[in-house]
């Protein structure tokens, strides 16, 4: 399921430079045995503090830069000692260090373990400042804000400590000598320390952002945030209450702040673990996880705050677990993207899409064999590294001291598209199918190879699933993928599925096996500060607004009564014209995206049907933004709202040009006087699905789509058949088509029924453009009946003549006898504007030609 990077690893860029330095100065036999390197902290900018003991009494902190690839020795102890923390300031001056005492053997006897807090100046190696020593565990972590005030030296260190507060220690610094960097007064520095948390439980810190996450429990939970600022000063910006079990942690709970491997030797069972990640659009995301007290079932929360909602999340583990898998039933949490993964091994993954968490088949779900995480150690060693900026997460193997980047893997996702397991029904495995889908287009698509690879997939399942139509999801994922970066609020206002738009969604969509779900709106949280959280603040207000009001999600099916209205009148209404700006919009930008795209025959022609329904649909979802999302503005909107359109059209030109490459079509499928071929059958068939999956959803297609699909009908169909699928709406006759046919087919028995059947199903102004393509002495005598009947119409209204009742009913101009018609025909030549001579060369020669052949025709003296 994930797609794992080597980044770092403890063995081969720290102790192999270890070893290679010593033997420089002759000190190998020190290390002759293992080297006892241990990770501790990992700063801002990447840089990976560790410690690590030889043969002799030492015990020395060291620096990986991640940039460079580079050691650098911070300071050595003279004697071995527990390192439980330790973090460096970003000027690389001072470095805080908190020790622990070490508990093995004899000393457990010891009722608690002292822990010692020094300040240690580095540049150089100077004095030491006690910070603190008390009888809890004390974690440190200096802040690493970016600053303009280069002429003050200065820095800023958390103390947070097993008691359950947080000080704020600011160290002033100085030269000497015009390098030696030393803390200024430090007997000053407890004087001065601020306390900025109390009676905390749990505590999160998250160095990329300088953000510091806290619990606090009176009458209530209560999760805070403060925000570090560049100058230092520091605001509570955040709060959220939690429900959660009483007294959820044995003693306080430190995250990301480091690793204490000597308390982890013998830490305590957790009955809560819960973690906060955000991300830079404006997304936050709680999440915690319960074991039940039988060990039988996992419970797991995320709360969505940027959706005003949470989801409990309540998974049955089966009666057959061991004790000792018991104890660590807390799942990993795991954010990459949009997505957060909760991965409990041997038992379940689950992916949850938290900008689309309505519907549970847009989050994928896997159980029992199905889990392959990809990883080769014991979840309960790897601790999550998230970055807020960064689209995957980093995981931490603590036992190899192995960092990995992660991220989803597009062949394992492929995988589950085209499992084909006979013994399992549709049903089961389409929200699989789903899931697995809307992952590979929307947070992968953008890479084409992977697009073509969805593409070949649906090539080969053209017919619909059992609980979806995959052509349909595969057109509404891309189109949202998209505009879905530009603001959180189009998740609930654009449309994500075709599954929205079904009357009775199916119930293996709704349900996941084994799991109860339950959501719960209005989280009532606080909020306030500027950047990120401005943005998420008006994310969670809009999420409110939209659950309030109906139908926030646009939904293209619902323009079919406006496109049926518009269809059905003869005359243009006064919005034809703004349609028609918004087509220009949408087919000149395509034409930019396709400028050395020719190889489908498509946005060649005049379509007006579809130019009408593609002017319409720009008008309903720009009216549609404008009315639920005002704050993007009219402009933006306005390009938005044209992009998805032509993305539409782009995008069938995309799904049409790879199966005429995956087939190998040339331009002899444009003729029609061959019979189709196989392939052509499948594109075919292919095409028809298409037309069918936007014609579900009142989608516009491209200009020549509908000829070309007509084309390949006639070819692959039967004539009958062909017919029937015209009577029953499913092809549409184009004036390009009917033309090509009446010119590129001949006059044999077959193709004459066939061109007097898509005659009859003309209308009657194509019917009569269409006539006089066609070189049959049946389109003559039309041609013949037209002008006379006009002619001699035009030349009784010139005379004023107004012919009785009884002449009107009985004058048939074609029963006159044909000598003295044509001479009344040259006669009104000589004074009458030819009313054909636009169209046809046609005169009283002409009609007198076609009469004769067509009396001849009649009486057997010539074939037609």
């Amino acid at each position: 399921m994930l797609k794992l990077q080597a980044k770092f690893d403890l063995h081969s860029d720290v102790v192999s430079d270890i070893l290679r330095k010593e033997a420089l100065v002759c000190r190998v036999e020190e290390y002759s045995s293992a080297v006892d390197t241990r990770i501790l902290n990992i700063e801002r900018d990447g840089s990976i503090l560790y410690s690590w003991k030889g043969a002799t009494e030492t015990t020395r902190i060291g620096k990986y830069d991640s940039n460079t690839k580079q050691n650098k020795l911070l300071y050595s102890f003279d004697k071995q000692v527990c390192v439980s923390s330790c973090s460096l300031n970003k000027e690389e001056t001072l470095l805080a260090v908190s020790l622990a005492q070490n508990t093995r053997g004899e000393e457990r006897l010891k009722p608690i373990s002292k822990c010692l807090t020094l300040l240690i100046e580095i540049s150089p190696i100077n004095n030491t400042k006690v910070l603190k020593a008390v009888d809890c565990r004390v974690k440190v972590q200096f802040l690493h804000q970016e600053t303009d005030r280069r002429s003050v030296m200065e820095s800023h260190l958390l103390l947070l400590t097993e008691d359950g507060y947080v000080d704020l220690y600011h160290v002033l610094l100085t030269k000497q000598e015009g390098y030696r960097v030393v803390m200024m007064n430090p007997e000053r520095l407890s004087k001065t320390v601020e306390r900025i948390v109390e009676d905390l439980i749990w505590v999160q810190w998250d160095e990329h952002t300088q953000r510091l996450y806290y619990l606090t429990h009176k009458d209530k939970f209560l999760l805070r945030c403060l925000q570090f600022y560049t100058n230092h000063n520091y605001d509570t910006v955040f709060e959220l209450p939690l429900e959660l079990p009483a007294n959820p942690f044995c003693t306080v709970k430190f995250a990301n702040l480091g690793f204490d491997h000597y308390h982890m030797e013998r830490r305590e069972q957790e009955h809560i673990r819960m973690e906060v990640f955000t991300n830079r659009i404006g997304s936050m995301c709680v999440c915690y996880s319960q074991p039940l007290k039988d060990k039988q079932e996992l419970i797991y929360t995320v709360v969505l705050v940027h959706k005003d909602c949470k989801t409990s999340f309540r998974v049955s583990l089966g009666s057959d677990q061991s004790q000792q898998k018991a104890t660590q039933l807390h799942p990993l949490f795991i954010p990459i993207g949009y997505y957060i993964l909760v991965y409990l091994q041997d038992y379940f993954l689950h992916c949850i899409n938290t900008r689309q968490q309505e519907m549970p088949c847009h989050s994928l779900f896997l159980s029992g064999q199905d889990v392959d995480m990809g990883l080769h150690c014991q979840s309960a060693n790897i601790t999550v590294l998230h970055a807020e900026e960064e689209s995957g997460s980093r995981l931490l193997d603590l036992a190899s001291g192995k960092i990995h980047t992660a991220e989803l893997s597009p062949a394992y996702l492929l995988q589950i598209l085209r499992s084909d397991t006979p013994r399992c029904p549709s049903s089961k495995a389409d929200p699989k199918r789903l899931a697995a889908l809307h992952c590979l287009l929307v947070y992968m698509g953008n890479d084409p190879n992977l697009e073509q690879k969805v593409i070949e997939w649906l090539c080969d399942n053209v017919n619909a699933f059992e609980s979806f139509d995959q052509i349909q999801e595969f057109i509404l994922a891309s189109l949202y993928r998209i505009s879905y970066k530009k603001s959180l609020s189009l998740d609930k206002v654009l449309p994500y599925s075709s599954v929205f738009d079904k009357k009775e969604v199916p119930v293996c969509l709704l349900k996941v096996p084994g799991v109860l779900c339950i959501t719960e709106l209005h989280m009532e949280s606080t909020l306030k500060g500027k950047g990120f959280w401005t943005e998420l603040q008006w994310n969670t207000e809009r999420a409110k607004y939209l659950d309030a009001v109906p139908n926030p999600r646009y939904r293209p099916s619902h323009i079919q009564t406006d496109w049926d209205k518009l269809r059905s009148k003869r005359s243009p209404s006064s919005n034809m014209n703004h349609f028609e700006e918004n087509t220009k919009k949408v087919l000149s930008m395509v034409d930019n995206w396709c400028l050395d795209k020719k190889l489908v025959p498509l946005f060649q022609e005049e379509d007006h049907q579809q130019r009408e329904l593609i002017g319409l649909t720009v008008d309903k979802l720009r009216e549609h933004l404008n009315r639920h999302l005002p704050r993007l503005g009219k402009k933006r909107i306005d390009l938005l709202v044209v992009s998805y359109v032509a993305k539409l059209m782009e995008l069938i030109r995309h799904m049409l040009e790879s199966v005429w490459l995956k087939y190998k079509l040339g331009a002899r499928v444009l003729c029609l006087t061959q019979q189709g071929s196989p392939a052509e059958w499948s594109v075919f068939h292919f095409m028809f699905r298409i037309l069918e999956a936007t014609r579900g959803l009142c989608l516009p297609l491209p200009p020549g789509y509908h000829t070309l699909l007509t084309v390949f009908a006639v070819r692959c169909l039967p004539h009958h058949t062909f017919l029937q699928y015209i009577d029953h709406g499913f092809l549409q006759l184009t004036e390009t088509f009917v033309s090509r046919l009446m010119t590129d087919l001949d006059n044999s028995d077959a193709n004459e029924i066939l061109k007097f059947s898509i005659f009859k199903r003309l209308p009657e102004p194509m019917e009569q453009r269409i006539y006089h393509m066609w070189d049959h002495p049946a389109s003559s005598a039309s041609i013949s009946r037209d002008y006379v009947r006009t002619l001699l119409e035009k030349d009784n209204k010139n005379k004023g003549l107004t012919p009785s009742s009884r002449d009107k009913t009985g004058f048939r101009p074609e029963f006159l006898p044909l000598t003295y018609l044509a001479k009344i025909l040259s006669d009104v030549e000589e004074q009458a504007l030819n009313p054909f001579e636009e169209q046809e060369n046609v005169d009283a020669r002409f009609v007198e030609e076609t009469a004769l052949k067509q009396t001849l025709i009649l009486l057997g003296f010539e074939t037609k």
